[in-house]
């Protein structure tokens, strides 16, 4: 092999070097401000130029891509678990208390969970898995009449994407724990009692219908 031929490794090394250290500087970043925290930012952190950056990720979404692709399993193993349960109200709320533990300590897994985002693809089998469990026990607890019967799908995950967009301010501001307190009352308030409902206002949200409000919640950046 002659040297002309072995000059390019220490690039390619280089090159999976930067990588690592914008998706470290990335990571943080996201945890702390959000999906919205700024790509110069996380370039300066991660010690290379903007050029660089999107040399790796040429959009934001990109980059998100790669930064959550895997540390969202943990939400997937907790539904398994969930869907395991004996009793769908307990595995249901089992599952709702260790997704907002995630949602309050990591405001760009906040993000990527409570509202839709455009071009992050490896996140679609992490939210198509989250509607399955929460479709499977809302509908075993909804047969055995432990939850109010006229609560859709759509309703629910409208709902808890609204209450975890508060979760870490809840957490960073509010009283210890304050969001568990949150998720509770909100719960409480869809156990079937024994008293009739209230009936609930204006039709049922349809799956596009949510979709486009959950989009509508997200980052709008253009990078």
């Amino acid at each position: 092999m002659t040297p002309a031929t072995e000059r390019p490794a220490p690039v390619r090394r280089d090159a999976r070097r930067n990588r690592e250290l914008l998706l470290a500087a990335a990571r943080k970043a996201f945890a702390a401000q959000g999906l919205d925290a700024p790509l110069d930012e996380i370039a300066r952190r991660a010690g290379v130029g903007n050029a660089t950056l999107y040399r790796h990720f040429p959009t934001r979404a990109a980059l998100i891509d790669a930064v959550f692709q895997d540390s969202l399993q943990g939400t997937v193993d907790a539904g398994e678990a969930a869907r395991g349960a004996a009793d769908a109200w307990t595995g249901l709320a089992e599952y709702l208390e260790a997704v907002f533990t995630v949602l309050a300590t990591d405001r760009g897994a906040n993000d990527l969970m409570t509202t839709a985002i455009e071009g992050v693809t490896s996140l679609d089998a992490v939210h198509a898995h989250n509607h399955g469990t929460i479709a499977l026990l809302m509908d075993r607890a909804q047969r055995d009449g432990t939850m109010r019967a006229d609560v859709t799908v759509e309703d629910l995950l409208l709902s808890l994407a609204t209450l975890g967009r508060a979760v870490p301010s809840l957490a960073a501001a509010g009283p210890p724990h304050a969001w568990r307190r949150q998720l509770s009352l909100f719960l409480d308030a869809l156990r079937a009692g024994t008293r009739p409902a209230t009936p609930l206002p204006a039709p049922a949200l349809t799956a596009q219908d949510l979709e486009a409000v959950l989009h509508d919640l997200g980052p709008h950046r253009g990078s």
